[in-house]
């Protein structure tokens, strides 16, 4: 709690600096209008409301990049918070239950019980490496891979079963596909990080319990449209355009209920965007609780007429 009123108070300083010298400025412009108005010094006081414009449009400027910069910076610090954490965590989770395998005797069933949890949990820790890893390489990712004749449906529904399998969940509880056959050519390794992150996210926020909708249709003359849609909080349309923001989630560390790393959606948003697609966040369709991610990719390939 303290680290967050230590961040609180730097956004403070900058601004208050940053109004009072606004402030000071327009009271000297102000001045200087009057005073060589009344000598009728026009060319002077021409030049004047000039310099105090730009010294006025100059410190705005500096305010808004200070306040991006601090934002950034914030952003960064709740990305080592959450990281730390998410390091932390499986890592001790694995040296108590090893220390407890070591130490006691247990039944053939509690220790696969036990098996079970060690393996979640260093799952949990390969995809965290994974996801820090990719960012680094975000540029040249795909680079070297050519492109590939790749069906839609088919790779969505691969995700959405290994999803089940990471949440424990039932497919056929939570999935609702509408879909029809559509081929686009793209980087293999592209696709699957974005729809393992936006279908694993689907099921992660849902509701409870978890309905996850997706469709796939073509759009356009030579596109494909395809919605990820869940039944879980939503995300408020001020948030919509900074969850795919480097480093950036809703809400406070010490309030957050899913953890996380805010790497997921800026890795999507810079694939599909490097893809020449598009992606943005709707409502769900009906006004039902939850949101849609709604992803455009290029380059569909349709079957020869006849």
């Amino acid at each position: 709690m303290a680290t967050y009123f230590r961040r609180r108070s730097k956004i403070h300083l900058p601004i208050t600096l940053s109004v009072s010298l606004m402030v000071l400025n327009v009271t000297l412009m102000i001045c200087w209008i009057v005073v060589l108005s009344q000598r009728s010094l026009w060319g002077a006081l021409t030049i004047g409301v000039l310099a105090f414009t730009l010294i006025l449009a100059g410190l705005s400027a500096w305010l808004v990049l200070t306040l991006k910069e601090i934002g950034l910076n914030n952003r960064q610090a709740n990305f080592v918070d959450s990281v730390t954490h998410e390091l932390k965590s499986p890592i001790a989770a694995l040296q108590l239950y090893l220390e407890t395998l070591r130490m006691r005797h247990l039944s053939d069933e509690k220790r696969e019980e036990f098996h079970g949890i060690m393996a979640h949990e260093l799952h949990r820790l390969d995809n965290l490496i994974s996801q820090l890893l990719e960012v680094g390489r975000l540029d040249a990712l795909g680079d070297n891979e050519e492109p590939v004749n790749i069906e839609v449906s088919e790779l969505l529904k691969q995700y959405a079963e290994t999803a089940c399998l990471h949440w424990k969940v039932e497919f056929e509880d939570v999935f609702t596909f509408e879909t029809v056959p559509v081929v686009i050519r793209a980087k293999k390794i592209v696709l699957d990080l974005v729809f393992s992150n936006l279908i694993d996210n689907a099921v992660k926020y849902s509701g409870v319990p978890p309905q996850v909708q997706v469709s796939v249709k073509p759009h356009g003359r030579s596109r494909v449209q395809i919605q990820i849609a869940n039944n879980g909080t939503g995300i408020s349309p001020d948030d919509r355009k900074k969850v795919f923001q480097i480093f950036y989630r809703g809400g406070s560390e010490l309030e957050r209920r899913r953890k996380g790393t805010g790497l997921g959606l800026y890795i999507v948003n810079t694939l599909v965007k490097k893809s020449k697609g598009r992606i943005q966040i709707k409502d769900r369709q009906g006004g039902d609780a939850g949101c849609t991610f709604e992803v455009e990719f290029p380059d569909r390939i349709d079957p020869p007429p006849g």
